[in-house]
């Protein structure tokens, strides 16, 4: 049967299995590791398998069904299903189409699984693996486009935002067992594995059998720099009197640090001692650069 979700207020028993009342991306259930009465709030879940909440006087600790599920001799077949969703600034909607390969189980036909269907659709995914190169995976999602429906959404996607080819569309993969989809006798649609969530990088080619998109990490961020701004040691950066910069003082200096009598002489001279001058020596400054970049090599 399906794990019965938290309730607060309620006596559990060591060995009691329940999960959050909302769907969580981690995929865990949780164990009654002492007994207790749950308190009225439902607690901060934890999203790592063997991490434990206080709850009232219970304390619960994170547990994965479908990990439980693989350690037996004869698990459910793993179903691998994909959500692609497009964003309206993008690709001039918000729409979400959904697939499975079909190739994991004896599934003939569409899935449900928390109410939602997945398209059997020829799909085909790799590149997942996280290796010990240092560098993140950019996995290969390729679709069949038969029909040319890939094709004709591309068309689309390109009259909002020209030759975006779907670029920046989440592409989220869930995995979970068959015996957890609607239908089942187990379904439940919080049993899964953490969900992967990965965003279309680039359309590495297009055919008339198959598209296919390179993905990346959303920490994935290929030629930027951090921190954006340049490296600066002595020269502020922040506009003056900006809510960077957040001087509303009347006292008044000229670029030199001499003092002047009206807001219109007021000028900063970008420099520390003209922070310094506003704000007092042992004020915080908002300097909008790093003085100690040229003291580190």
């Amino acid at each position: 049967m399906a794990v019965a979700s938290w309730t607060g207020s309620t006596t559990f028993a060591v060995g009691d299995i329940r999960r959050a009342s909302t769907s969580q991306p981690s995929g865990l259930f949780f164990r009654c590791t002492t007994a207790g009465n749950s308190a009225s709030a439902e607690p901060s879940w934890p999203n790592n398998v063997g991490d434990t909440v206080t709850d009232g006087t219970c304390v619960w600790t994170g547990i994965a069904s479908a990990f439980e599920e693989l350690a037996k001799i004869n698990p459910s077949a793993i179903i691998e299903l994909f959500e692609l969703r497009l964003d309206t600034t993008l690709h001039g909607s918000n729409d979400v189409y959904r697939w499975h390969a079909g190739s994991n189980a004896d599934v003939t036909g569409d899935i449900i699984f928390g109410g939602e269907t997945y398209q059997r659709l020829p799909v085909k995914a790799d590149g997942f693996e996280y290796t010990n190169t240092g560098t993140l995976p950019r996995p290969k999602l390729a679709v069949t486009n038969l029909g040319s429906e890939i094709t004709a959404l591309l068309l689309v996607v390109n009259q909002t935002t020209t030759g975006n080819d779907l670029g920046g569309a989440e592409v989220r993969r869930i995995r979970t067992l068959k015996k957890y989809l609607d239908g089942e006798s187990a379904a439940d649609p919080n049993a899964q594995f953490p969900q992967e969530i990965w965003y279309v990088d680039r359309k590495a080619s297009e055919t008339r059998d198959f598209v296919e998109f390179e993905l990346a990490s959303k920490f994935d961020l290929a030629g930027q720099k951090i921190p954006k701004r340049q490296i600066i040691a002595n020269v502020c950066q922040w506009k003056y009197r900006s809510d960077e910069c957040s001087y509303t003082g009347t006292n008044y200096f000229d670029v030199n640090g001499n003092s002047v009598s009206t807001e219109a002489q007021d000028v900063c001279g970008k420099r520390v001692e003209s922070c310094k001058l506003r704000f007092g020596n042992n004020g915080q400054l908002p300097f909008g650069s790093f003085p100690g970049a040229g003291l580190t090599k």
